[in-house]
């Protein structure tokens, strides 16, 4: 059962990276443009405390190495991605994404590391860091409902890229099916929540990307779209 959990481990660290290195088109994008047009700060943001909490998960946890090797890389993608925002957003954002910064990935991130090793010992520090890693990752997964939404109102699977669905998919299922091996709801019940909502985006990718919407239809679904300005 080990050796599984071990393949199954590394092969999740695979899925995810992947999925690290997704926004690469769109940061060159910028980087070639040289502004972040109408893009959001606030998944990168979040990505890098999302990252930087199961780091320190899979450090506290015994055994939860393949946890913590995974999501350092992913803060040292996210880093890059934020980076790269602080320079080449207009003013505005570029301020707004400071206070992000400022307020999640050094205040929230440090008053959570300094509570639970100060406070909290043994396995009640090792849930305790799993409650907020599930919690924030839930939160998280809950973010493509917009983009689900557009899909319908508009009939088309533009502003829902399929390999971005895909790779959620995959890596939603292998880590879910790696804390079931694990017995580790903490893992487990995020992903299975993203692995659900990955299929549902395959579903839609399948039942609308056939579909010519009229440009009032797609013009809506913009409006209505959660991630626009």
């Amino acid at each position: 059962m080990e050796e599984l959990s071990f393949i199954v481990g590394v092969i999740g660290n695979v899925i995810s990276v992947l999925v690290f290195l997704s926004p690469v088109g769109t940061f060159w994008r910028i980087v070639k443009n040289g502004s972040t047009e109408d893009f959001e700060s606030l998944p990168y943001v979040c990505t890098l405390l999302s990252s930087s909490l199961w780091t320190y998960y899979g450090i506290t946890k015994p055994g939860a190495y393949l946890v913590a090797t995974v999501n350092g890389f992913g803060i040292l993608a996210e880093a890059v991605y934020v980076v790269l925002f602080l320079i080449y957003a207009p003013r505005k954002m570029r301020v707004k994404t400071g206070i992000l910064v400022g307020i999640l990935n050094v205040g929230f991130l440090a008053a959570a590391i300094l509570a639970t090793h100060l406070a909290l010992e043994g396995d009640t520090r090792i849930d305790a860091i799993g409650f907020m890693c599930a919690g924030l990752n839930i939160i998280m997964y809950g973010s493509p409902l917009a983009a689900m939404k557009t899909v319908v109102t508009s009939k088309s699977v533009e502003y829902m890229p399929f390999f971005l669905s895909f790779f959620l998919f995959l890596n939603g299922g292998i880590w879910a099916f790696y804390a079931l091996l694990e017995h580790d709801i903490f893992l487990g019940v995020p992903n299975g929540i993203g692995f659900l909502l990955g299929t549902a985006q395959l579903i839609l990718y399948a039942l609308y990307r056939k579909a010519r919407p009229s440009n009032d239809t797609i013009s809506q679904g913009l409006l209505e779209q959660g991630f626009q300005k």
